[in-house]
């Protein structure tokens, strides 16, 4: 195995990245330091978002935010259907580092969402995410990337997960993770809604909703620290450690070749809604492959990606084309281009 791909080459090289830094605490908390846990059972659920035993995906394209969040939730059968209100609602979007969308999730996906939730009567909402080991603290990532601006007017917590405990779930049938060690905020609140982006990525090949789970684990179970070979298998086993109630797909902007943090940016204005992981990835890969501009999506099958692979072994989500309906809508006055994307999406993915 080369050295660029032995865990030890980047834990030596973050190591002296962040004393360069001058961030010592995260040195010692993070990576030097065993965090204290308590023993968890992981909360399964299954997915409500079905029609005729076909999980549910809708997309919709337009120029107002909230209002294709609020279709798109609604093509699948509304917000009802996960029992919002009196409950508490952890958004989980992607705040990777301090740039700007599509490098972490559009701050205004994220103001929709949090309107959404206030209209149907949630009691407590949070925000939360942990960034990079490279990149944190996460606070400082959500204010110049522009998600504090969008939620410090409003009655909402804002979560870093590094300055929170950490609880360990069981995962018996992983390969690389028998333990995975994730944030007690997803065992504190009621719900749970994911909210990533749709990007390439240099590493994971792509990252979407199972990839955005990573930002609520420990810094020492990060992929890389565990099997750099096996990137998109460790994320796939570390999402059996948790499940979303709905997934809400940033595709306003996304990244088609390059990432995760800088590449080549198309605008799409998109919003996909699920309540399953691996349709929201089949989905989003699709859109990625496209546009035909990364070689290791385009040239390949997006059931045949190991994320994917791996996660239906561990039955994360729908296992087919077959049992995956994907629902359309356009808000915009030409619908051309939609369509053409539609069909796309409809071959890539397989589905009839």
């Amino acid at each position: 195995m080369k050295i660029t791909k032995h865990p030890l080459f980047y834990f030596i090289g973050i190591t002296i990245y962040l004393f360069l830094k001058f961030k010592w605490l995260y040195v010692f908390k993070h990576l030097f330091r065993n965090p204290k846990t308590r023993k968890v059972n992981p909360k399964y659920h299954q997915n409500v978002y079905k029609n005729s035993n076909k999980t549910l995906v809708s997309i919709v394209k337009g120029d107002n935010i909230y209002s294709m969040l609020k279709e798109g939730i609604e093509l699948i059968g509304g917000l009802d259907k996960i029992d919002i209100k009196g409950k508490s609602v952890l958004i989980k979007p992607n705040i990777v580092n301090r740039y700007p969308s599509p490098a972490n999730t559009n701050p205004y996906v994220i103001k929709a969402i949090i309107k959404l939730l206030q209209e149907y009567g949630a009691s407590k909402i949070l925000v939360g995410d942990m960034s990079a080991i490279y990149a944190l603290p996460t606070k400082k990532n959500a204010i110049k990337s522009g998600v504090w601006e969008v939620i410090r007017d409003e009655d909402i917590q804002f979560v870093s997960f590094e300055d929170r405990g950490w609880v360990e779930v069981d995962i018996p049938e992983g390969r690389f993770i028998k333990k995975a060690i994730v944030s007690e905020v997803l065992y504190e609140v009621d719900k749970i809604i994911n909210v990533p982006v749709i990007k390439t990525h240099g590493y994971a090949t792509y990252t979407i909703s199972l990839k955005n789970f990573i930002g609520a684990v420990h810094a020492k179970q990060r992929p890389y620290f565990i099997a750099p070979d096996y990137w998109e298998e460790i994320v796939a086993e570390l999402n059996a450690a948790y499940t979303p109630h709905l997934n809400i797909i940033d595709g306003t902007r996304i990244i088609i070749k390059g990432g995760p943090t800088k590449g080549k940016i198309a605008e799409p204005n998109l919003i996909i809604v699920t309540g399953d992981r691996i349709a929201a990835d089949i989905v989003g890969l699709s859109i990625i492959k496209a546009f035909g501009e990364w070689e290791r999506i385009s040239n390949k099958d997006v059931w045949a990606q190991r994320q994917i692979k791996r996660a239906i072994e561990l039955r994360l989500g729908v296992s087919s084309p077959s049992k995956l309906k994907i629902v359309s809508k356009c808000q915009c006055a030409d619908k051309s281009e939609f369509e053409e994307l539609i069909q796309r999406i409809h071959q890539y993915s397989n589905v009839s």
